[in-house]
């Protein structure tokens, strides 16, 4: 890992059966317009967020209740000069027992300062595990978004644009 790439923690009471099982319910924290499966060792779906951001990611590892690592296989961001700029990165999901909680690290690879989308990806993933990921391991109920409803700033921006 570059100390550059994108990483953020979070920790819970929760077990990490549970905090595997909600990363791979990808449409209850992220989007809810995911399409494809996104539980299994090569599975593949699609994200899309109106015609501002779509990316193919597929699961290139998964360790039940300990790892789970996307490839980016194809991107596309409306709002950056390389429209690719994802593809080929690596968000990755470790998870650990520590002090009696359960640690989510999630450390999107390749995600670095250089990238012209990094401000906006990482306030954007920021939202996603601290927020979302997080009500939906701690309570069942994340905060993905959904058709015309932005969930970070950056997004609000982005769509009136």
């Amino acid at each position: 890992m570059s100390a550059q790439d994108f990483t953020t923690t979070i920790k819970t009471d929760q077990s990490p059966e549970k905090v595997f099982n909600a990363v791979t319910n990808v449409r209850g924290w992220w989007s809810e317009e995911i399409e494809g499966n996104t539980t299994k060792l090569n599975d593949v779906f699609e994200y899309h967020y109106e015609d501002i951001h779509r990316c193919k990611i597929k699961l290139i590892e998964v360790i039940k209740n300990k790892k789970i690592v996307w490839v980016v296989e194809e991107n596309y961001f409306k709002f950056t000069k390389d429209k690719t700029e994802w593809t080929g990165t690596k968000p990755t999901f470790e998870i650990s027992e520590k002090d009696g909680k359960t640690e989510l690290r999630f450390t999107h690879f390749g995600l670095v300062p250089e990238y012209e989308c990094f401000e906006i990806c990482r306030d954007g993933w920021t939202n996603y595990i601290q927020n979302s990921l997080q009500k939906l391991i701690t309570t069942g109920k994340g905060e993905p978004n959904a058709t015309g409803k932005p969930q970070t700033e950056n997004e609000k921006k982005l769509s009136q644009k």
